[in-house]
């Protein structure tokens, strides 16, 4: 796999680049957001890339961030969801917002995305979450892991020590079994 790209952008449009790397113009697909960030025709550029294969095409979709990259691909794995429609939800929406929304099981926040209405929004967070969970959740501010950290705070835990127990706590467990958990390993320690 081709993971990134470096360049001069030759030329462009909202949602592609063509970037000059070694005497080869590629051209790659963009969010606008992207094509936004990353300047104009005659700028350097670095993108983060996806190849996708069919049968009569090979298409580069491009990111300034590899985590936009790596959210992209996990919007792939969604039944349903081809290239187009995940680079549509990234278009409409920011990564932090798709994840968020994702995890809250937020199905209205992912229908202003064009083409997905509530039940496509249902079944891709269905699809989604179970991976985004755990760590992804926590660093998302899912609210009942934020509720058990506050609470180690408040009994003067170190948030080192909080960091490493929370996340290893399952995100969809009720409060008092997660900080139950918690405190269980913070006591072994």
């Amino acid at each position: 796999m081709i993971a990134s790209l470096s360049g001069a952008i030759v030329a462009g449009t909202s949602d592609r680049v063509v970037l000059q790397v070694g005497g080869v113009g590629f051209e790659v697909r963009v969010t606008p957001s992207t094509r936004a960030e990353i300047g104009r025709a005659g700028t350097e550029a670095t993108l983060h890339t996806h190849l996708h294969v069919r049968e009569d095409a090979l298409e580069f979709y491009g990111f300034t961030a590899a985590s936009d990259r790596d959210l992209f691909r996990l919007l792939l794995t969604a039944s349903g969801v081809g290239p187009k429609v995940a680079m549509a939800v990234m278009g409409a929406l920011t990564a932090d917002e798709i994840r968020r929304a994702v995890i809250a099981e937020d199905a209205a926040a992912l229908t202003v995305v064009p083409g997905i209405g509530t039940r496509s929004a249902q079944k891709l967070i269905l699809e989604l979450r179970p991976k985004l969970a755990g760590a992804e959740a926590d660093m998302m501010g899912g609210a009942a892991l934020s509720r058990v950290r506050e609470a180690l705070e408040g009994l003067g835990y170190a948030a080192d020590e909080i960091h490493e127990v929370v996340g290893s706590l399952p995100p969809d467990a009720p409060i008092e079994d997660n900080l139950r958990m918690a405190l269980k390993a913070l006591g072994r320690r």
